[in-house]
């Protein structure tokens, strides 16, 4: 099933304007922030190939990427290891949302998310929609902004930390990174909450 704009045009059809796609990367990894994008969508401009991120080759989303930046409002947000720590990774993927809406050049006036839960300060309607990312384009489009700019920041990381394998498990618990853990330790982007990493500590 590929994603289409029955949605969005749902949403226009109430009089909803500017509809934003909402989805966030990054909760299962033992390191790194979670990373939100909000997408607005020109209906006249959609680029061609639009699905879950998961399902598109690297080189696929990278393409997407530059196409989607070009022709779409589009907002990264995160949310830090500190954040996720102190209140919870559902918690914090919904602020790194809340975050991304905010940051649009234009604010949206609809959004609609990917899952099954509303953040609970959403400043705008919205519609939570389970499987969004292979539902709807506009959401397609965030999980792949979402995935880039957070491949980015554990690429960044990994310079930083060698020895992880994050530029290659995006902070994800391969074996390599298990032990690495187990004979380096924890670095200060590990997420403590987490049992393997607590576990260690």
């Amino acid at each position: 099933m590929e994603p289409d704009f029955t949605f969005e045009r749902a949403a226009h059809d109430r009089g909803f304007l500017r509809v934003a796609g909402v989805d966030e990367v990054g909760r299962g990894p033992l390191a790194g922030p979670v990373t939100a994008a909000a997408v607005v969508l020109d209906p006249a401009r959609i680029p061609d190939g639009l699905r879950d991120s998961k399902k598109l080759t690297r080189r696929g989303r990278e393409r997407l990427y530059h196409q989607i930046k070009e022709v779409a409002d589009v907002s990264i947000a995160h949310a830090s290891v500190q954040e996720i720590d102190t209140i919870n990774i559902l918690r914090a993927s919904h602020l790194a949302m809340e975050r991304a809406i905010a940051g649009l050049k234009t604010p949206a006036d609809y959004a609609l998310i990917d899952g099954n839960m509303l953040p609970r300060n959403l400043a705008l309607p919205a519609a939570a929609i389970v499987k969004g990312d292979t539902r709807s384009q506009s959401i397609a489009a965030a999980s792949i902004m979402a995935k880039i700019c957070r491949d980015y920041v554990m690429l960044s990381l990994a310079q930083q930390h060698p020895g992880y394998g994050w530029e290659t498990n995006a902070g994800y618990g391969s074996k390599s990174h298990m032990d690495a853990l187990r004979n380096l330790g924890p670095t200060p982007h590990h997420r403590r909450s987490f049992k393997p990493v607590h576990n260690m500590l």
